[in-house]
C-alpha cells in the first residue's frame, strides 16, 4: 500500500512516521522541496518562448537578478508577452511535474512604489540566492548548443 501526502510539513511528517512506528507498520516519508535547482532552471529557461527567455536572460545576466523595466522595453518592445510568458510558466511546469506546487516564481515584477495602483512595472528581479543557479542553467544550454553545432 502506498499513501501519499502532498503538502505536509515536515512536522506533521514525522508525527506520521512516530505514529506508523506505535502499530508495527512500515512507513518511508520522501520530500520535495520547492525551490530552483539547476535541472528545474534549465527546464524553467528551456520551455520559454524566445521573447521570454531574451527577458529573463537579461534579468540574471545583465542585471544580475535586477533589472530595469525601461531597459527591457528598449531591447525587447512591449513587455506584456514575455512578462506572462514568465509567469505561465511556473504553473505549466507544475502540471508536467517539473516541479511540486509551491515553488515560487523565479522573476517577479516590481510595481512603482510611488503609484501601486497604476500596475506599470518598474523593473523585474530574481533573488540574489538564486541567481547563481540560473546562470548555470543558462551555461549548460549554451554548452548543449555549441556541442550540437560541433556534430
Amino acid at each position: 500500500m502506498e499513501i501519499i501526502i502532498k503538502g505536509a510539513s515536515e512536522a506533521f511528517a514525522e508525527k506520521l512516521v512516530a505514529l506508523a512506528a506505535q502499530h508495527d507498520a512500515e512507513l518511508s516519508i520522501s520530500t520535495v522541496h520547492p525551490g530552483w535547482t539547476v535541472d528545474r532552471a534549465e527546464c524553467y529557461l528551456r520551455d520559454l518562448i524566445a521573447s521570454s527567455r531574451r527577458m529573463a536572460e537579461m534579468v540574471i545576466v545583465d542585471g544580475d537578478g535586477y533589472i530595469d523595466a525601461e531597459h527591457l522595453r528598449r531591447v525587447i518592445g512591449k513587455l506584456n508577452g514575455p512578462s506572462n510568458g514568465l509567469t505561465r510558466a511556473v504553473p505549466r511546469g507544475v502540471r508536467r511535474g517539473w516541479w511540486p506546487e509551491g515553488t515560487p516564481a523565479p522573476i517577479t515584477p516590481v510595481s512603482n512604489p510611488d503609484n501601486p495602483s497604476w500596475h506599470e512595472n518598474v523593473a523585474y528581479r530574481m533573488d540574489k540566492e538564486i541567481v547563481p543557479i540560473f546562470r548555470e542553467a543558462l551555461t549548460r544550454i549554451a554548452g548543449r548548443r555549441d556541442q550540437r553545432n560541433s556534430d
